[in-house]
């Protein structure tokens, strides 16, 4: 008898335990981002399912990396590009687009996360691996999208304010090599 009551007890602990929620492993929160531009800001959210695209992209902003860049290659019909680091400082009419940081985030490609307008993805060099840059990224224009990369480059975020923000960038006017005639300064930050 005093067996039962001993289990009855553990039972009834190990229930109230699992319905306090203690113990209980919880979804990690959703990271929140804002880029600002003189055309206005977008904001938006990372996805969970690329943590080391996203954990990558929140310490650069938290260190202030992206603060200053250009978006350097912008296409209408197709996307938006920046986080170069060597844009920074770049000469008007000054190619774009081979800075880095030195290192590369692996491919995490999620055939879930496609290339919708107003997604964020990684570009890349061509290597073998698909490998991402450190630092810079794209983000999706049209409406319909850019489908022909998906599982290509990861997407790893989505752009859910400010899409004609995208739309007024991908329109600058722009040199032979894409690059806006006029810079197109950008600061991210993370929203906590």
């Amino acid at each position: 008898m005093k067996k039962i009551a001993f289990l009855s007890f553990i039972l009834i602990l190990m229930t109230n335990i699992a319905s306090s929620g203690q113990g209980a492993t919880t979804a990690p929160k959703q990271v929140k981002f804002l880029i600002h531009t003189e055309f206005g800001d977008m904001k938006g959210f990372l996805y969970n399912e690329t943590p080391k695209h996203r954990d990558n992209f929140v310490k650069l902003a938290k260190q202030g990396f992206y603060d200053g860049t250009l978006f350097h290659r912008v296409i209408m019909g197709f996307m938006i590009q920046g986080g170069d680091p060597n844009s920074k400082t770049a000469k008007a009419g000054q190619m774009l687009g081979n800075g880095d940081l030195g290192y590369t985030i692996p491919a995490e490609f999620n055939a879930n996360l496609k290339h919708n307008r107003g997604a964020l993805a990684a570009a890349r060099t061509e290597n073998p691996q698909k490998a991402s840059s450190a630092s810079q990224f794209y983000i999706v224009q049209p409406e319909k999208g850019t489908h022909f990369l998906d599982m290509n480059y990861t997407v790893y975020g989505m752009v859910t304010e400010g899409l004609d923000v995208i739309d007024k960038i991908a329109s600058a006017p722009k040199d032979q090599n894409d690059r806006p005639l006029k810079d197109i300064k950008m600061t991210v930050k993370i929203i906590e």
